[in-house]
């Protein structure tokens, strides 16, 4: 399949390295220098992939990530200068799926993107499978039924991507939707804040479980009828999370 990835860079040299080297790879490139253009080519393009600098001119790679996100379910790996945590942490608030602070290995950025392609490919072979509901794993790898899922007033249709409370459809961004499905389709297993992070956010992923605690924490927001003292997602002292339904 030819992936179309979208790379937005404002510094000239390096935009025509990844150019040249994702072109390399087979993926249709499109490039943006600007925030401002990284968003309307994003909507014209729909790309599967993007690839974002986080210091732009006009509008910033935080805001274009926050924008997109709300239009597109298309996996963001953004690029910085700045290793602090706390911008990786803002990042990810907005909806980013992956961090890269410069300079980067070419490889080690090549082989996140592959990951996350490789992602996307396996969440569109699941929706058009006609024995979803038989192919599904647990945690552990196990088969187990997995095309909707229902607890109560909550519903998690992972055909559509969609997950309804009451009845009504909630607003999730991608990696809180992969979450969530993970979680319920293990309800009632204690699950580690490792497993869920190699098993949601993929083996090359770099972050910390800091990653999984904010990810809960806007679901519980959205999901529950009292976030504070979460009756679906519960806290597992000393070990992750457990989705009671």
């Amino acid at each position: 399949m030819d992936y179309k990835v979208l790379v937005v860079e404002d510094e000239r040299t390096l935009l025509e390295t990844l150019e040249y080297n994702l072109d390399h790879q087979g993926y249709q490139v499109y490039t943006a220098e600007n925030g401002r253009d990284a968003v309307k080519i994003a909507r014209e393009t729909l790309p599967d992939l993007i690839v974002l600098d986080v210091m732009l001119p006009g509008i910033d790679g935080f805001e274009v990530c926050r924008i997109l996100r709300k239009e597109l379910s298309v996996p963001i790996i953004m690029l910085t200068a700045r290793s602090e945590e706390v911008d990786k942490i803002v990042g990810l608030e907005m909806g980013a799926d992956d961090y890269l602070t410069k300079p980067f290995s070419m490889r080690e950025l090549l082989a996140r993107v592959k990951a996350l392609l490789r992602r996307v490919e396996l969440i569109r072979e699941d929706i058009v499978s006609e024995q979803l509901d038989a192919d599904g794993e647990d945690a552990m790898g196990r088969q187990k039924s997995a095309s909707s899922l229902a607890y109560g007033n909550l519903v998690i249709d992972q055909k559509r991507r969609e997950v309804r409370l009451d009845e009504e459809a909630i607003r999730l961004k991608p990696k809180e939707f992969e979450l969530l499905y993970f979680l319920a389709r293990n309800q009632g297993m204690a699950l580690s804040r490792d497993l869920i992070l190699e098993r949601v956010w993929g083996w090359s992923y770099d972050g910390n479980s800091r990653t999984v605690d904010v990810h809960v924490r806007w679901l519980r927001e959205k999901i529950e009828p009292d976030p504070q003292n979460a009756q679906r997602i519960v806290t597992v002292r000393g070990i992750g999370y457990r989705f009671d339904g």
